[in-house]
């Protein structure tokens, strides 16, 4: 019987990917693994999580086991997190989670505990291909979690497992609660892990000191001050403290630019302000799940999780970069952040945005 090992979380995602393996026969084992120290304002929940896993491993009748890695993702992940936001970048630290915790020390983690594959709870599926394994959306287009997996290399995908990829998240939910899963109902967790609920300013002030500095319109009006270009993200709205101004529209405004060489932040009126829009951009060197493409092609990209299939065109770069340009111009493009790129229902790859292109 083959082993395979589920990365529990204590949600019903994971939940219901272990129930599937039992039922398919697989021998199947739980590993918690807890990414971040305890902190004393009660906004991580990795305790209360461990004992809904706990509670899942014992109703199906699977051992459990329970791992550290906060050194490692403090490492690997949160240092990144905050180079970047040092630099006025936004990155996106569930993409390198995936990469470096999830599919990297713990998948590695479960061989040595005689693991055959390691297993999680993600909306998306692997696909056997000539070239290897293929990662495609899920079947639930509206949980479907490819974006945030682009970045694993796919000699680790070939020794994963993604259960519910082909289940609809109110199948899964169901399943839950048919098999007396205690979590059928837990809410799905939201935001970035290490931060919880709580206010991501604040959070950042832990750790960024502020650098205030002026708050510009486009063409150089002052309006107030920031508290720090780090605290702050392209298409933001809300926590500017801008307010009204005489002779000025009432409309809300919006972050639309840094400058980090006179620490100002620029602001427009108006969601769609052109200085908002970008026509194309330029990514970091592309890691590709598929064959490397040295040739312009037709393509779909997203530029933020959750956003819908934007057509563009892909045209390889001779330092393995790529320069993207949309069929239409997108909104708040983010330098950080990452272009994800598709063809069809398979997922091609992407890389890091360093760079945008304003539309005309």
């Amino acid at each position: 019987m083959k082993r395979a090992i589920v990365g529990l979380s204590g949600g019903v995602d994971s939940a219901v990917a272990a129930l599937c393996l039992k039922e398919q026969g697989w021998e199947v084992q739980g590993l918690f693994m807890s990414n971040w120290e305890e902190d004393e304002d009660g906004y991580c929940t990795a305790a209360e999580d461990f004992q809904d896993a706990r509670a899942v491993a014992h109703e199906l009748g699977i051992p459990l086991h329970r791992v550290s890695f906060a050194a490692e993702y403090r490492e690997r992940v949160f240092e990144h997190f905050l180079c970047e936001h040092r630099a006025g970048r936004t990155p996106n630290p569930d993409v390198l989670c995936n990469r470096e915790i999830k599919f990297g020390v713990a998948l590695r983690y479960a061989e040595r505990l005689g693991a055959e594959y390691f297993a999680t709870g993600h909306y998306a599926r692997l696909v056997s291909g000539a070239g290897g394994p293929e990662l495609h959306k899920a079947r639930d287009a509206a949980k479907d979690q490819s974006y945030f997996l682009h970045a694993v290399e796919r000699r680790e995908l070939a020794r994963t497992l993604m259960p519910i990829g082909e289940l609809e998240k109110s199948e899964v939910r169901a399943r839950a609660r048919e098999a007396g899963l205690p979590v059928f109902d837990k809410p799905d967790s939201t935001g970035i892990c290490f931060i919880g609920e709580r206010p991501f300013r604040e959070f950042l002030g832990r750790f960024l000191e502020e650098r205030p500095g002026p708050i510009e319109t486009g063409d150089g009006e002052a309006l107030g001050e920031h508290r720090g270009l780090s605290f702050y993200t392209l298409g933001q709205r809300a926590g500017l403290n801008i307010g009204g101004r005489p002779g000025r529209p009432e409309l809300p405004w919006y972050v639309a630019a840094k400058d980090p060489r006179r620490n100002a932040l620029i602001v427009v009126q108006g969601q769609d302000h052109p200085l908002l829009l970008s026509a194309a951009l330029t990514t970091g060197p592309l890691h590709w799940l598929s064959r490397p493409r040295a040739e312009p092609f037709a393509c779909a990209v997203k530029v933020r999780y959750r956003q819908a299939d934007q057509r563009a065109r892909l045209e390889p770069l001779p330092d393995g970069a790529a320069r993207i340009v949309f069929e239409r111009p997108q909104r708040a493009v983010t330098p950080g952040q990452y272009a994800v790129v598709y063809e069809g229902e398979r997922c091609l790859g992407g890389g890091v945005i360093e760079s945008v292109a304003r539309a005309a």
